[in-house]
């Protein structure tokens, strides 16, 4: 399948499928890009849809751009590709992964998308970086004196930390399905359980497999997933 490219604003986009009403919008994770859509994109084009795909900052084609992939830049992202998307396809849906889902989380809480299907989401930051805390032997008080430390995964910040804090996830109407893998380090079960009690999503547990989903045992459990609910 090859895609249409696009630009939305300065941020290179792909639109795979043939024209269609309905649009699946892809959020990827950090180290992906809009190009991890395609196994995405080719489900949704068997069931009629197109699939709109687009590189987060820092990412895939913006790699040597200077904003840094957060949550300020991400929401600003997300919130106008999503305008291009309801403004150019009658029915929208939604794919996020891993830290996508977190940024869609922030960024649409309003939008009316038909569904959403969340793939190892980060669903609680403030769970995540609590354990980046125990993992990496940071205090709060540390991170707030210095403001930033660098760590193996990310760096902590004390303003996104703030950030985390002062805004979380209030509302979420849309009806979601989560593939979460039983051995995510990154987000608990426990965690993915009480978003789905909270917001009444739907969610398949693969015991076996990470949070990336990148074993060879694991595509088969993902494009099953996907089929069933796309």
């Amino acid at each position: 399948m090859e895609p249409s490219r696009i630009k939305i604003g300065n941020i290179p986009a792909l639109v795979w499928g043939e024209p269609s009403e309905k649009v699946y919008l892809c959020v990827h994770g950090k180290m992906s890009c809009k190009e991890s859509a395609q196994g995405l994109a080719q489900i949704a084009a068997e069931k009629g849809f197109q699939t709109l795909s687009f590189d987060l900052p820092q990412h895939g084609e913006r790699t040597h751009e200077p904003d840094r992939c957060d949550v300020w830049n991400g929401v600003r992202d997300l919130r106008l590709v999503g305008d291009y998307a309801f403004s150019h396809w009658q029915e929208v849906s939604l794919y996020a992964c891993s830290l996508g889902a977190y940024f869609s989380l922030q960024a649409y809480p309003e939008r009316t998308f038909r569904k959403s299907l969340f793939q190892s989401p980060i669903l609680d930051m403030e769970h995540l970086i609590r354990q980046m805390f125990l993992w990496f032997n940071v205090t709060p008080e540390r991170l707030e004196a210095e403001g930033e430390i660098d760590t193996p995964i990310d760096p902590l910040r004390w303003d996104y930390y703030q950030y985390v804090l002062q805004n979380p996830v209030r509302t979420w109407n849309v009806p979601t399905h989560i593939l979460y893998g039983g051995r995510d380090d990154l987000q608990s079960l426990e965690v993915i359980r009480a978003f789905a009690d909270r917001f009444g999503c739907q969610v398949t547990v693969a015991e076996n497999s990470q949070h990336p989903f990148m074993e060879e045992s694991d595509f088969p459990i993902v494009d099953r997933w996907l089929r069933e609910y796309l």
